[in-house]
């Protein structure tokens, strides 16, 4: 039989020979089977044991939070798979594979564990990408099944950042052109896209565009409400007597909390308190409120507090500093990463701003709000909530006026401040009038901080906060 061409759509490639010549069927099958035909890789793809690998920070166990898939489908790699709560931060876990999704190995609360499978993941066999020993066996599919799933749902290229970054903005992925590596959507791109739909020139650097103090003429802008925190409405609740006890696992921010906690008291506290006349800086503050929401961001008292201390750290610069664990060694932090007390659903965490020496007041503004945004929402990252050199924890937002604040492991000192009450006061001429009061009250380790130390910084970020613009002859 002489054979000019021989298709096949499901097993046999095309045969280039011009012309091939048999007796029969069974000697073209068998005789020239490996010279003549090769068989798809449909029937023999691969599950790979997508394992939850190590994190840091020593953590073993996290909770599944959220599963941004599910089984069916399609991801590329460094796409989403779910969000995992550690004891200490919310981390995303990105693919490592290009497949499809057979197994989800956790439900939702569920508590996974480092090394062990979190999805498995069918991929292409010929790529030869995965461990034999994270192989497992799949039953044979059909080449329909197979080219379904190929095509099914075109999946974009771009990193949790960017993606977080498109749904703040309200931008469709499916509509940017990728110019990263395989059309990896970059963050660029995005910023691009928004010039484009703006006609604005966007700034190279990611922090807030500075907008000029409007005209007395001009109209201030209402300051923008999609991120305000809405105030949670106290829900009364019928008591319910079981009669029996409860026992629950400590688990997420407050097994961190214990362990934290727990070091922490390990350490000589010594104290501090004064109080402060935030007079001045009340009436600073309700100056540049207008403006800081003119560009979006909420102005709060935080952000002075945080650069006065860093201005007093820059004189006293063993307050920034750690002790290692056998007591021999004293590191000075070249970085002021302060540290912010914050109450959430989920605990007590402390983000901090990194950098804060080279900050400005309406930069540790912008960190401030999206630090809030990410804790109430239980998506602080680890670089967030990791690299503290000094902390700083507002009660009064809640009530109190006196603290005794307990320092945060390896840092060697923290300060807890009061509500603003308005008190009656004498000025330098024995007058009555009306004062901003605010308390302070300072614990710092005392194996390495004595109590001179600490009332003199306090003194130094006393005096910022009092006459707010004696900060601009230390600020850089």
């Amino acid at each position: 039989v002489c054979i000019h061409r021989i298709r096949s759509c499901s097993s046999i490639r095309f045969i280039k020979s011009k012309y091939v010549c048999v007796f029969d069927k069974s000697a073209l099958k068998f005789s020239h089977q490996q010279r003549l035909f090769r068989t798809s890789a449909v029937s023999c793809g691969q599950i790979v044991q997508f394992k939850l690998s190590d994190i840091g920070e020593g953590i073993t166990e996290v909770t599944v939070k959220e599963w941004y898939i599910k089984e069916g489908d399609s991801v590329s790699q460094f796409d989403s798979i779910c969000e995992v709560q550690s004891d200490k931060a919310s981390v995303t876990i990105t693919s490592r594979y290009d497949g499809i999704i057979r197994k989800l190995h956790y439900s939702i609360d569920d508590i996974a564990f480092v090394g062990k499978p979190l999805v498995d993941i069918e991929i292409d066999a010929s790529k030869g990408v995965a461990s034999e020993e994270d192989v497992v066996e799949t039953p044979p599919m059909s080449h329909e099944e197979h080219t379904h799933q190929e095509i099914k749902g075109h999946k974009t290229l771009a990193t949790p950042a960017v993606r977080r970054l498109a749904m703040e903005n309200n931008i469709k992925l499916s509509e940017i052109v990728g110019t990263g590596k395989d059309n990896r959507i970059l963050k660029e791109d995005i910023l691009n896209y928004l010039a484009k739909q703006t006609g604005a020139i966007l700034p190279p650097s990611p922090k807030a565009e500075i907008v000029p103090p409007p005209r007395k003429t001009e109209a201030v802008p209402a300051a923008p409400k999609d991120r305000a925190r809405k105030i949670p409405v106290p829900v009364s609740r019928p008591i319910a007597f079981s009669g029996k006890d409860r026992t629950e696992p400590v688990t997420g921010f407050q097994k961190a909390m214990v362990k934290t906690m727990s070091a922490a008291l390990k350490i000589p506290h010594f104290g501090y308190s004064d109080e402060v006349d935030l007079t001045q800086l009340v009436q600073l503050r309700e100056e540049l409120k207008p403006l800081a929401e003119m560009r979006g961001v909420k102005l709060s008292f935080m952000p002075f507090f945080m650069k006065a201390a860093s201005l007093g750290l820059l004189q006293y610069p063993i307050l920034n500093a750690s002790l290692d664990e056998n007591c021999q060694n004293v590191t000075y932090k070249a970085s002021h990463n302060i540290g912010v007390a914050m109450d959430t659903e989920q605990g007590l965490i402390v983000p901090n701003v990194k950098n804060v020496q080279v900050c400005s007041v309406f930069d540790i503004a912008v960190e401030l709000n999206r630090l809030q945004s990410l804790g109430s929402a239980g998506q602080l990252g680890t670089s967030d909530l990791t690299g503290g050199t000094f902390t700083l924890s507002n009660i009064g937002t809640i009530g109190g006026t006196y603290a005794k604040p307990v320092i945060l492991p390896p840092e060697v000192a923290i300060g807890a401040l009061g509500k603003i009450q308005v008190l009656p006061r004498f000025s330098g001429k024995g007058e009555v009038f009306k004062a901003q009061i605010m308390n302070v009250s300072w614990s710092a380790d005392h194996r390495i901080i004595d109590g001179a130390t600490m009332a003199r910084f306090s003194n130094l970020w006393k005096s910022y906060l009092e006459n707010p613009a004696s900060m601009l002859l230390d600020l850089k």
